[in-house]
């Protein structure tokens, strides 16, 4: 719900940073990736300081990458594509590590969930973008910079990065904080049904 705003922030905060680096974007996401595994894995072995640390200098890398790329020309659809497989792998491997480290049976039921709600979001979500991208309605006619449409929900990426970060904070509360993340990608998914039933019902177009 806050994107947007995060984004704007970010950039001032970190595109200092990014017009002094030497790298390609696509290392700092590939770099970006083993870190947010790192952190998945600590989970498993239950230290949790370590785990947070690594799923924040995850999303730091995260948002680094794009900026490189836009700071020294570098932008491409390649970039774009790896970046955002690179986040589904993390979003996936944190709540399964978190299960892993507490090894309940409600851990990992609360894990399965949410990871089947970012199934349901990612399809509801990034199909949706296609369509857009398709009919010139996507990111750059939204004055968005990145690669595709972000349609806003109830949990975007700042929404996500603070839920974990409560995840891996208070793992004794795990299972309730993936039920409840769970719940509202589920509407976040829901939002995008339905957007994409205003939008693309509205254009008259086939598919």
């Amino acid at each position: 719900m806050i994107d947007d705003r995060a984004r704007q922030f970010s950039a001032r905060l970190l595109m200092p940073v990014a017009d002094r680096l030497d790298v390609t974007p696509i290392g700092v996401t590939g770099f970006g990736l083993l870190v947010g595994l790192a952190a998945a894995g600590a989970a498993g072995q239950g230290w949790w300081f370590l785990a947070l640390a690594g799923w924040l200098l995850n999303r730091l890398l995260d948002g680094l990458d794009g900026m490189v790329a836009r700071s020294f020309g570098r932008q491409t659809d390649l970039g774009g594509y790896l970046d955002m497989v690179s986040d589904v792998v993390v979003y996936a491997a944190i709540p399964l590590g978190v299960a892993s480290g507490r090894g309940d049976r409600a851990s990992w039921m609360a894990a399965a969930v949410l990871v089947a709600s970012f199934y349901l979001n990612i399809v509801a979500w990034l199909y949706l973008s296609a369509l857009l991208e398709k009919r010139h309605q996507g990111a750059s006619s939204r004055g968005q910079s990145t690669s595709v449409a972000m349609p806003g929900g109830v949990v975007e990426g700042t929404e996500t990065i603070l839920l974990f970060s409560v995840l891996l904070a208070l793992p004794a509360i795990a299972p309730w904080t993936m039920v409840v993340m769970a719940a509202a990608v589920t509407l976040t998914a829901g939002l995008h049904v339905r957007s994409a039933v205003q939008l693309l019902d509205r254009s008259g177009a086939t598919l």
